[in-house]
């Protein structure tokens, strides 16, 4: 492994290799989900409510419930 200027050239140009891979896997389940989206959107769904599913699924469900009850209160109180 050579070192340059304090560097293991070797290592970094590993490293850097291994994020371009993952960048391009990344690149690729992008498009996949973009490609999910269109299909759900073909059969009548509407993936921006979907988008909103999924991110309120990944929450914890005390975290969800206080998010929901606030958001009741505030509609609440702008339709008041």
């Amino acid at each position: 492994m050579a070192d340059v200027g304090g560097i293991a050239a070797g290592q970094l140009k590993s490293l850097i290799e291994r994020i371009e891979r993952l960048e391009e896997e990344k690149k690729g389940l992008a498009d996949d989900i973009r490609d999910v989206y269109a299909e759900a959107k073909g059969n009548g769904f509407d993936p921006k409510v979907m988008r909103q599913v999924i991110r309120l699924r990944k929450m914890e469900r005390g975290d969800r419930q206080e998010l929901e009850a606030l958001l009741d209160l505030y509609m609440s109180a702008i339709e008041g």
